[in-house]
């Protein structure tokens, strides 16, 4: 089912020791979604099985960030970042994620798990300009090369502080 939400300004903030838990399928499916998701999401937990990750994508998140965290599942490496979250009611809220590829017994990847967690205000208020920038060149560079100008963007401002997205994520 297709939902078209309207993003409101009304921000959630999760608690200390809250802990948001997915696990998606190699397509970014919903599989599993604990109370906490269920709760920041606003959608029942029928909604979210099976429904497409990006669900609660925020129209405030570049792509270049969604194309930096499935380059990086791709090479079976886990990837941490900050992520601005929308409820079904269009509220949002920020979470730092960590997304690792799930593997069968024979090695294989067989999904995704995604742990998340009240970020550091510090670390949104980074990732929240460093994005509005990102969106900016996707935008002025069209839909057809809005990804890879987000990226080059991104990595401008990597170089020139001298880390990886890890590295700067992990910092904050």
């Amino acid at each position: 089912m297709k939902y078209k939400v309207q993003p409101t300004m009304v921000e959630r903030v999760m608690r200390d020791e809250d802990f948001i838990v997915s696990k998606t399928d190699r397509k970014g499916r919903i599989t599993y979604g604990n109370r906490i998701f269920v709760e920041f999401s606003g959608f029942s937990e029928a909604e979210l099985l099976n429904a497409p990750h990006n669900i609660i994508r925020h129209p405030d998140m570049p792509r270049g960030v969604f194309k930096l965290l499935w380059d990086t599942l791709a090479q079976k490496q886990e990837i941490f970042a900050y992520v601005k979250n929308m409820a079904k009611d269009g509220s949002f809220y920020w979470v730092f994620a960590n997304v690792t590829p799930s593997y069968d017994a024979q090695g294989n990847v067989v999904g995704y798990l995604s742990v998340r967690r009240k970020p550091k205000a510090s670390g949104v208020s980074v990732c929240d300009g460093l994005y509005r920038l990102m969106l900016e060149a996707e935008q002025k560079a069209g839909p057809r090369d809005a990804c890879d100008a987000s990226i080059a963007l991104l990595q401008s401002v990597l170089r020139d502080k001298g880390m990886s997205y890890a590295e700067l994520v992990l910092a904050l």
